[in-house]
């Protein structure tokens, strides 16, 4: 009875120690993603990225397991947030137009975040100045145009590698310039310029001209973040596969509201060259499913 009695509790302290250290193999350690978000006044363009960096975190918690999303409260301009990046301090992903600098720097996530909107580019300008746009009929005519941008923004090389001239500024200073006349037209992508229309009334909407290049918008993490990386890129193409993204896309109050009011298909489209584009950007060309046509709208 005594080794009966042995026997049974021997055999429940195995089944219970196997029982444990099978829910202990299953547990994944969640995963902390830190972004930045300015304190400085109320970026709306941001809510759509948080969205889908969500949606994809959301959509790898199959394979990946849980997840939590902090925001780093720290106004800061694009450069220093890349390098908080790359030195893996504060935050671990950020939302940018690539280059092959920022690839070498960084590891991107391969999946066009605006479908290629952050390529269609659109002008603000003086309140006075549109009948001098109106006269614009070729590329050529705008390269008589000054032109603003970030001084540490992709865009500059590819508008001088079309033979543009650009005035380059900090990103703070960019509409006192346009306004003091440092140049004439400040090209933004569609989801940019409508907050700083909101605050300028002595700036507008150029309403004729959109410049079109290839100019993917990447998540960023560091370099050896690769389960990072591997978690918001599975996360992104399930969403492509099942819908979600295009749902996110097209229904989002940011980029519903900035596809109408850009009123793209009643613009002149100058097609530009990006010959800056990395090698698997290039590639990425090639499926159609990541990009936005016109006629999509």
């Amino acid at each position: 009875m005594k080794s009966s009695l042995i026997w049974i509790l021997t055999i429940t302290i195995l089944c219970v120690s196997y029982s444990l250290k099978a829910v202990d193999t299953s547990v994944q350690p969640k995963t902390i993603v830190t972004y930045n978000a300015a304190i400085h006044g109320i970026d709306p363009k941001q809510a759509y990225f948080v969205s889908l960096l969500e949606l994809a975190l959301k959509k790898s918690r199959d394979k990946y397991g849980d997840f939590q999303m902090n925001a780093a409260m720290i106004q800061m301009p694009q450069g220093r947030a890349l390098k908080m990046v790359a030195d893996n301090t504060i935050i671990d992903v950020v939302w940018t137009m690539t280059s092959i600098e920022r690839e070498d720097q960084l590891q991107a996530i391969y999946v066009p975040l605006l479908k290629g909107l952050m390529g269609y580019r659109i002008g603000l300008i003086r309140k006075n100045d549109q009948a001098k746009f109106d006269n614009i009929h070729s590329i050529e005519d705008i390269k008589k145009t000054l032109i603003g941008q970030g001084a540490d923004w992709p865009d500059v090389p590819i508008l001088n590698s079309n033979g543009f001239t650009v005035t380059s500024g900090s990103d703070s200073r960019l509409i006192a310039m346009l306004l003091k006349g440092r140049f004439d037209y400040y090209p933004r992508s569609i989801h940019e310029p409508w907050r700083d229309l909101d605050r300028y009334p002595d700036v507008v909407l150029e309403r004729r001209i959109l410049l079109k290049y290839p100019a993917p918008i990447y998540f960023f993490v560091n370099k050896d973040n690769t389960s990072l990386a591997q978690r918001i890129e599975y996360g992104l193409r399930k969403a492509i596969d099942d819908g979600s993204f295009d749902d996110l896309f097209y229904n989002h109050p940011i980029t519903q509201g900035m596809l109408s009011k850009s009123d793209l298909d009643n613009r002149t489209e100058f097609v530009l060259h990006n010959p800056f584009l990395s090698k698997k950007s290039a590639v990425l060309l090639n499926e159609t499913q990541l990009w936005l046509t016109l006629k999509q709208q």
